[in-house]
């Protein structure tokens, strides 16, 4: 049997002697329910203390004894200290109010609240839940009412010769006692598959969180890439312009002016593709905000008003199986189908129903509550499976596949979530060394910039030296803006990956 989970041999011992036997209750003195009842309770209470539960009792796998989720130990903090990693501690329940903006907050907030995709996760646990009940009813006995009547004619044979009507008003009572615990391994497997409702409802709002934040970040890094983009048309176009002046007059050469022509309608080119981005984000996030694009209020967010976390707490493995939506939620599955294995072996044994009715039969409707029209009856039934076409076993095997299966995908899941942490964890440090890299370049792009400006005011430098100048600060700037949205996108990320705040 797989590790993390009982063992599947088990046996059921009913006692030296174990029979059910035949009783004539018409031999018994006095009202069915009064005589004899201690002796009827008394069997009833010795067969549900016989009961037990079949199949392999569900143990939840231990955690991976890991002490880091790379190849290598984790730093103290990224290049520069731009982020410094806690280890060991928790992330925050709200954790995209770090990133300090209330736009942001807001249109979390209206996503949670608006979201079809959350309200289909939480009316999925609301049905799983209903279904435990269910299956738990089978746990108790049914009692029915049961008001009817009937025409007929028992036959010449046994003396009657015309048709009579029957009118019985009557209670009936079942109950199949669960021996074995197939009634109790199901409610146990239908509690799991709420279980996994209940985690698959948490990975929703964890990736709506995520999705939310994602979107705003990349909203905002498209909005500013495209101001900057349009900005360096500006210049092209001016500078092109001027070039054809100096062609002219032969100052320039026409291999000069088809260079920065070619320069700029590459530049032109680029916008159509970032303001269809752009607009693609804004369509995306009023589908996570539940509304339509048309009617959805988005307040501009500056890549300037998010923070970069200065702080990011890093879960321990262990922490992280017991965070992690879909690490849970394999783990319920994983319960789902060790009870499952339960069931089928229960439906390999016996099955024992008791039942019983009460009530008035008489011949007209007037006589039918009269004390002399009342009846009764006890009965009870033994069921056991003999040939099914090997159905029965089958299914049995059916079921230990299935609890193979669902291991592995359990191992598969964490395997996966690991190496989603490490992933997280390396993009961030990596996010970190691009972002000073890029801000050495924005920096001495604006340095330059600034010297052919001060080399313009005195003649040392043509005005074309000084459009170049700002060109390549813009594109410098443009290069900032997506390392410092892939830095937010990517702690966002290992947000996620460590399973948010839960």
């Amino acid at each position: 049997m797989a590790p993390g989970l009982g063992s599947g041999k088990h046996t059921v011992d009913l006692g030296p002697s174990f029979q059910l036997h035949s009783f004539r209750f018409e031999n018994f003195m006095g009202h069915p329910f009064n005589a004899h009842r201690g002796a009827l309770t008394g069997i009833a209470a010795l067969l549900v203390a016989l009961g037990c539960k079949v199949g392999p009792t569900f143990t939840p796998p231990a955690p991976p004894k890991l002490a880091e989720y790379g190849a290598t130990p984790l730093p103290g903090a990224t290049e520069g200290d731009a982020q410094r990693f806690l280890k060991g501690q928790a992330v925050p329940a709200a954790w995209w109010t770090t990133f300090g903006s209330p736009e942001l907050n807001r249109r979390v907030e209206l996503a949670l609240a608006h979201s079809p995709t959350m309200a289909s996760a939480q009316a999925a646990v609301r049905r799983a839940r209903e279904d435990v009940a269910v299956a738990g009813g089978a746990q108790y006995p049914s009692l029915d009412a049961q008001v009817g009547v009937s025409r007929t004619l028992p036959g010449v044979a046994l003396g009657f010769f015309t048709p009579f009507t029957i009118y019985a008003a009557t209670l009936n009572v079942s109950y199949t006692l669960d021996l074995f615990g197939g009634t109790r391994r199901r409610v146990e497997g239908l509690q799991a598959q709420a279980d996994l409702r209940q985690w698959q409802l948490t990975g929703t709002y964890l990736s709506l969180t995520s999705n939310v934040t994602i979107a705003t970040v990349q909203e905002a890094s498209l909005g500013e890439q495209l101001q900057a983009a349009q900005a360096v048309v500006t210049l092209l176009e001016e500078q092109t312009a001027l070039t054809g002046r100096q062609v002219e007059i032969g100052v320039k050469s026409q291999g000069d002016l088809l260079a920065l022509q070619a320069q700029l309608a590459a530049a032109r080119a680029a916008l159509p593709p970032l303001a269809q981005q752009l607009e693609a984000v804004r369509n995306q996030l009023a589908v996570y905000l539940g509304g339509y694009t048309s009617e959805t209020k988005l307040e501009p967010v500056a890549l300037g008003g998010l923070t970069l976390p200065k702080d990011l707490p890093v879960s321990l493995p262990s922490q992280v199986v017991q965070r992690r939506p879909d690490i849970q939620a394999a783990q319920a599955q994983l319960h789902a189908a060790t009870a499952q294995v339960g069931v089928a072996t229960a439906a390999l044994l016996p099955q024992l129903t008791l039942g019983g009715s009460y009530g008035p039969q008489a011949l007209s409707n007037q006589n039918l509550f009269q004390p002399s029209n009342e009846t009764w009856s006890l009965s009870a039934g033994l069921l056991q499976p003999l040939f099914h076409g090997g159905a029965l076993r089958a299914q049995k095997r059916g079921a230990e596949a299935g609890l193979d299966q669902a291991l592995a995908d359990y191992r598969q899941t964490v395997l996966v979530a690991f190496a989603n942490v490490s992933d997280a964890l390396n993009a961030v440090r990596f996010d970190a060394q691009s972002m000073q890299a890029q801000v050495e370049s924005e920096r001495a792009a604006a340095r330059s910039l600034e010297l052919a400006r001060a080399q313009y005011r005195i003649g040392a430098a043509s005005y074309l030296q000084l459009l170049d100048a700002t060109r390549s600060w813009q594109l410098a700037r443009m290069g900032l803006i997506r390392a410092r949205a892939a830095s937010l996108s990517d702690t966002t990320a290992l947000y996620a990956a460590l399973g948010g705040g839960f």
